[in-house]
């Protein structure tokens, strides 16, 4: 590894660098890289200590980040992945078809569990590590434009998501509403209430909103998959047909249409960018598995369950993205949306957050704004925030789709950080801990781990080429054929 723990006084001062991020010219020293190759396991000693150290030097700070329990983890991963995606699962069923639908659930979440862990290891190994991007330079070689290339991709993407809801926000507001003002407005005033809810600073504090965010997510979804099944018809029938449930894909499913329907799949599984971000305030990183698991578990059975019974109801032929648009019952539809309102807005708060707590850090790294509540550093703060906000109000006004707003995003940033980063990040550990050779070291354990994790950067260039080509071709089509309007429209985006 590019990071060494061989010399104890040394890597005693390196995690006392608590309030510092390692950015692209904060390489350690030679001589700290002594047994760079030494393998540490979680439970060694020495990470532990690495993590005590931190705990011990920022306790008579003001602003305290080590604080995190695995409860508290396990809050801010429910509030991530139980979120308004869910709703566009019977879309994705209705173009898949429902058997291959749930293989891909199934299959999907499987891999984002073994990547997750593969990211826990790597941060038990390196505890000085405080977000994705110190991750991305360690494991391509201490580079610096690795660093770089993570950053700009690490800020792009929590971006994106947040004009995701920038503009869930103004569909949620137009539908409850019934238009009462532009929707440009409507993304405006969304984006001040969540730049107003991003503005506590430690994950531990967020956590606390974070479990009222999932649980009122669950029960949005809960009451529209009932809605779904009580009402008589969905929203529109019978003008086009009987309800049409199909096994398997319908003939004629274009590549463009099937693979945006496995990017909506895919980015509300994958999350595991602000993994390294959620390690770096825990307590005892290694209870972080207890989160994962929970989180993955409740994952699979919702994900699965609301689209396929939600689907069941509404078929191919009725669906909508968000399926909240399927339900043909006024009053059900906007009393199930209406339970999506913490998590329309702390959601995209949560990504504004890691965005600028990591922008933060590495202009306040190692003064007094870090651990302070100083005049400075708080404006510095509501200032990052207001330009990410910003930015990410463009975004939704831009590409005012939901769907492909989904499979673009999944496309550009989970190929990377939903697996080429983690194929990569397993290889460099197995290096470390066994020689360039570990593959053949470790008979056939080794040559299974070799050609999983090839397979898994494969994966991530098929998101990345084919899902993208995928992406702007539909959104290419949305302007044409959508009654949506143009970028920055005051026309209705309602269910």
């Amino acid at each position: 590894m590019a990071l060494g723990f061989g010399n104890k006084k040394k890597s005693q001062e390196a995690a006392g660098i608590t309030n510092d991020i390692k950015g692209p010219d904060d390489s350690l020293d030679p001589e700290n890289q002594s047994n760079a190759g030494r393998r540490l396991s979680p439970d060694d000693s020495e990470s532990s200590y690495s993590v005590g150290k931190q705990i011990e030097l920022e306790a008579d700070n003001a602003i305290q980040y080590r604080t995190c329990s695995w409860q508290k983890t396990a809050a801010l991963l429910f509030s991530e992945y139980i979120c308004l995606a869910i709703m566009s699962f019977p879309y994705s069923y209705s173009v898949l078809g429902l058997v291959p639908g749930l293989i891909l659930t199934f299959v999907i979440a499987g891999l984002v569990l073994y990547t997750s862990l593969i990211v826990w290891e790597f941060c038990l190994r390196h505890p000085e590590i405080r977000d994705v991007c110190d991750l991305g330079q360690m494991i391509f070689w201490d580079s610096k434009w690795a660093f770089w290339f993570t950053a700009v991709m690490f800020i792009l993407n929590n971006t994106f998501i947040q004009g995701f809801h920038c503009l869930v926000g103004a569909k949620y507001l137009n539908t409850i509403t019934n238009h009462s003002v532009c929707t440009i407005g409507f993304s405006a005033i969304v984006a001040l209430i969540s730049w107003t809810c991003s503005l506590p600073r430690t994950f531990s504090t967020l956590a606390k909103i974070a479990t009222f965010s999932a649980f009122f997510t669950f029960i949005s979804v809960m009451l529209a998959t009932v809605f779904a099944g009580i009402e008589d018809h969905p929203k529109g029938y019978p003008a086009k047909g009987p309800i049409q449930v199909l096994v398997i894909p319908a003939a004629g499913t274009t590549f463009v249409h099937g693979m945006n329907a496995f990017m909506n799949i895919s980015y509300t599984f994958i999350g595991q960018i602000t993994l390294p971000s959620f390690i770096a305030e825990m307590k005892n990183p290694k209870d972080f598995p207890k989160a994962l698991w929970a989180v993955t578990i409740a994952e699979v059975l919702v994900f699965s369950l609301v689209g396929a019974i939600v689907y069941a109801y509404t078929g191919t032929n009725y669906n909508t993205a968000p399926a909240f648009g399927s339900l043909g019952n006024e009053l059900y539809l906007k009393v199930s949306f209406s339970f999506m309102i913490p998590t329309l807005i702390f959601l995209g708060v949560l990504y504004a957050s890691v965005s600028a707590r990591f922008i933060f850090f590495h202009i306040f790294k190692g003064t007094v704004h870090m651990g302070s509540h100083t005049t400075k550093g708080w404006l510095t703060w509501g200032a990052i925030l207001a330009v990410l906000w910003l930015f990410a109000f463009i975004i939704a006004e831009v590409i005012p789709f939901f769907s492909d707003l989904l499979s673009l995003m999944s496309s550009l940033f989970d190929s990377f950080f939903g697996f080429i980063f983690w194929g990569v990040a397993y290889f460099r550990m197995r290096q470390d801990d066994y020689g360039a050779n570990f593959y053949k070291v470790r008979g056939i354990r080794g040559w299974a781990g070799f050609l999983f994790n090839v397979t898994l950067c494969l994966i991530g260039l098929l998101f990345l080429i084919g899902g993208t080509y995928a992406s702007v071709q539909s959104i290419i089509e949305g302007y044409h054929t959508a009654g949506f309007g143009g970028p920055f429209s005051c026309a209705t985006n309602g269910l």
